[in-house]
């Protein structure tokens, strides 16, 4: 059979600071780049933009995410630009940059325009403005629970245009029973020395109202009265915006005299380090999440790792640990199960569960298959 034509894939996103986003964009170009293809990147820029350049990526930086009305301007420049760069795949990973990719895309001659592609990465708000992530030629959906989302919320959407494509994790990035070196370990229990010699319960995740760490905290104060030799880490920095809402938690944990049994250590970029030491990893977001990768993450580290039963997390829970599901809304449940999970921990299985390489070449695949595919 005859090798595919190399393609040149345009992917949009607000920025490349941090985030599972960001992670699977990086992921995908390299992806592209090591298969002989060309990946260009456009956001408006972050700490991520380095080490993607050193893929052989090529970055952009356009304000392509800002949310204003002055962001249309850039329409015209973008259609522009996928002609001069003669792009054969536009792929939109966040709402205001796929507004923009649209209404590029559709003012360009349909003979001559690339496949549109877009991945829903979240279950967002319903409404005109998010619609446009199913706008897609093919439309991504990163779970079971995504696909059914599209489907329930804009059952519009053709379901043959929507391709579930679970994320991934690379197995020799988070290998089965990995530890950090003494070193960090050393290190980080000296700025944390409250967490040395305990039980460590994790919950990573920016700070949000989202993600449960009001409901994290009362946990660990419930298994303090237990007795249990426990110690909270909230992993995860706090936008200029969250910063009132990360002093309101502040607060709980000084009125219920948790000082010395939770730390707080902001956005880190050795999370991978935090969850390979902790004794259990908590998902405990009030909102489903579409996937849950630092879940997964933390069960291919084999790390306990438990989580309310609804969304991706439940979707990998049930596939991998059963024993980590927690009923939604049952707190006095959840502390027996997190218990039990503590003092008797059932051992993750070992095995390459949704792996890195399955994302990257369905992704692929897809593109490959677009590009053949004559237009309707």
């Amino acid at each position: 059979m005859a090798e595919a034509r190399k393609l040149t894939v345009l992917q949009l996103l607000p920025a490349l600071e941090s985030g599972g986003v960001e992670r699977g964009t990086l992921e995908v170009a390299d992806a592209l780049v090591q298969r002989g293809h060309r990946a260009l990147i456009m956001s408006g820029g972050g700490r991520l933009v380095a080490p993607l350049t050193k893929l052989g990526a090529e970055h952009y930086t356009w304000p392509i995410g800002v949310k204003s009305p002055r962001t249309l301007l850039l329409v015209h420049k973008l259609r522009r630009f996928l002609i001069e760069q003669q792009v054969d795949i536009v792929h939109a990973r966040s709402r205001v940059p796929a507004w923009i990719a649209y209404l590029a895309w559709r003012g360009m001659e349909p003979a001559m325009r690339p496949r549109f592609v877009t991945t829903v990465h979240g279950m967002y708000g319903v409404n005109r403005y998010s619609r446009i992530m199913t706008r897609g030629e093919a439309v991504i959906a990163v779970s079971d629970t995504v696909r059914e989302y599209i489907l329930q919320n804009y059952p519009d959407t053709p379901p043959e245009r929507i391709h579930v494509i679970h994320r991934g994790v690379d197995g020799n990035a988070y290998p089965h029973g990995w530890k950090p070196d003494a070193t960090w370990q050393a290190a980080f229990f000296a700025q944390f020395p409250n967490a040395a010699d305990k039980l460590i319960v994790t919950l990573p995740g920016r700070i949000t109202r989202l993600k449960g760490h009001e409901a994290f905290i009362d946990l660990i104060a419930h298994l303090k009265r237990q007795g249990l030799p426990v110690h909270g880490l909230i992993a995860g920095g706090a936008s200029a915006s969250k910063k009132r809402y990360l002093q309101k938690l502040r607060d709980q944990v000084h009125s219920l005299g948790l000082e010395s049994d939770i730390s707080f250590t902001g956005q880190r970029d050795d999370l991978k380090n935090i969850l390979a030491i902790s004794s259990l990893v908590l998902s405990l977001s009030t909102q489903p999440e579409s996937f849950g990768r630092t879940t997964l993450e933390a069960l291919r580290l084999g790390v306990p790792t438990a989580g309310f039963d609804h969304g991706g997390v439940g979707e990998i829970l049930r596939a991998v640990y059963p024993a980590g599901l927690l009923p939604f809304g049952r707190i006095d449940v959840a502390c027996l199960t997190i218990a039990q999970l503590l003092q008797e921990p059932e051992a993750v299985p070992q095995g390459n569960f949704f792996p890195l390489e399955t994302m990257l070449d369905q992704t692929l695949a897809l593109y490959v298959q677009l590009a053949r595919t004559p237009r309707l």
